[in-house]
Parts: C-alpha cells; sequence; structure tokens
C-alpha cells in the first residue's frame, strides 16, 4: 500500500483516529480511483466529500454547460461560472480543495464502447445522471465489468440511494427501473429542492467509502428512499429477478 505522507496523515487524521477505518481505511482511499458521471446537483454534492476524505483519482465526465438555474442546487458552480463547461468549473472548485487528489475531466457524451473502456479503468462508479436511459446503461456496464455502482436519484422532496457490487445472487439497477415503468420525469417537469441533492449525493460518497474501504456492515440490495417533506428515510430489501435482462439467470 502507498504509506501516507505526514501532511496526509495530518489532513486525514479525524478520519484514521476512527478504529473502524484507521490507517488502511485511509490508505485504500489513496489508492481507490472513481468514475463520477454527472457533475450537476448530486455530482456536485458527492465530490466535495470523495475531494476532502482524500480518494487518490476522481475522473469526472459531463457534456453539459453551466446556466443560471443550476446555481440553485449545482454547489461547485458560481454565477462566474455561467457558460463554462461544468466539468471544467468542478475541477477548478475541487481542486482548491485538494490538491493532493488528480482529478480528470472528460467533456462529451461517451459511446459505450468509450465509457465501457473508462470504467475498467477505475474501482467504482458513481452515477450522478438524470436520465433513466443512461443509468440503466451505466448499469450494464458496470455488470459486465463487475464495478460497483453507486446510484442516487432525486427529484421534487424525494431521493434514493443504492449500491451494486454484481455478486451471484444481487441484484442491479435494471431490477429497480423496471419497476418504474415509462416514467422519466426531470428536475425541470418536476422540480427540486435544493438540500434534497446535497443530502443524496452526500449518501452517495459516504456508500462509495463504504464499498472501496469495506466499512461496515454491506446488505445487497439494501434501498435508501428520502421523503424530504416529512424528514424521514425508508428503507427497502431489493430482492434479484430472476427475468431482469441484465443479471437474471
Amino acid at each position: 500500500m502507498d504509506i501516507l505522507s505526514d501532511d496526509e496523515l495530518l489532513r486525514y487524521n479525524r478520519q484514521i483516529i476512527l478504529p473502524s477505518f484507521d490507517f488502511e481505511g485511509q490508505e485504500t482511499l489513496k489508492q481507490s480511483s472513481v468514475l463520477l458521471i454527472g457533475a450537476g446537483g448530486l455530482g456536485c454534492a458527492t465530490s466535495p466529500y470523495l475531494v476532502s476524505a482524500g480518494i487518490g483519482k476522481l475522473t469526472i465526465v459531463d457534456f453539459d454547460h453551466i446556466e443560471v438555474s443550476n446555481l440553485q442546487r449545482q454547489i461547485l458552480h458560481t454565477e462566474q461560472d455561467i457558460g463554462k463547461r461544468k466539468v471544467d468549473s468542478a475541477k477548478e472548485s475541487l481542486s482548491a480543495l485538494n490538491s493532493l487528489c488528480q482529478i480528470d475531466t472528460i467533456h462529451a457524451k461517451l459511446s459505450n464502447q468509450q465509457l465501457q473502456a473508462l470504467i475498467e479503468q477505475h474501482d467504482l462508479v458513481i452515477d450522478a445522471t438524470d436520465n433513466l436511459d443512461t443509468r440503466n446503461q451505466i448499469n450494464q456496464l458496470c455488470f459486465t465489468n463487475r464495478t460497483p455502482l453507486v446510484s442516487g436519484a432525486a427529484i421534487r422532496l424525494e431521493g434514493q440511494v443504492i449500491s451494486f457490487t454484481y455478486g451471484d445472487d444481487e441484484p442491479c439497477y435494471h431490477c429497480l427501473s423496471s419497476l418504474f415503468g415509462e416514467t422519466n420525469l426531470s428536475c425541470v417537469e418536476a422540480g427540486i429542492l435544493s438540500p434534497v441533492v446535497g443530502v443524496i449525493g452526500s449518501m452517495q460518497a459516504l456508500e462509495a467509502i463504504r464499498v472501496l474501504t469495506k466499512l461496515g456492515e454491506r446488505v445487497s440490495g439494501k434501498l435508501l428512499m428520502l421523503d424530504a417533506l416529512n424528514l424521514k428515510w425508508r428503507e427497502f430489501k431489493l430482492l434479484k429477478q430472476q427475468s431482469c435482462k441484465i443479471c437474471g439467470n
């Protein structure tokens, strides 16, 4: 394992002193690479905690530019960034948080082949997109590569977080998305309260760290759903669908 420098020992001290995390957890983070797809609301909430916690490498993929309506919830971007590429603005903000983290950016809409090659180069993928077709595409490629996936979604006053490691008896994202039918609302159509993406994005960062460092108990297919209107969390067990076209038998 890479040995932590004196600067890193000081910076990450509050994590290292956790008995369940310790030096081993911090060193694992330093060696880990995460692919973040989406630099919008969820991506802007997830990435600062990953970078601040000491992830070794973060690659951000997004093809969009910043608009004034993004500023309500995409906290890495400022008024001065309107018109810029989201990945450039995100990298600038994140680099200022932690210069020890390698941050790569890709401003493009990737093909299946390009995305698969990228997934193969990373230890974990975070889906911070807002499009059901894209989420299913990411899930299929992560399943093919057996690369852990942390998925989040937020709309209106609701949010959800779930992760997949694609074990033999574990479900995949398509087992969940197939329950949605053809419904695919966006924040443009349905609205979103700003802190909701912050909560869900933070939970995605936490789950990514848990998966990478094997921190705590992990239950396959555990779906967490946030009811922000009434400030309640609900937990469900997602079962593997034997008829799933991605992971089914």
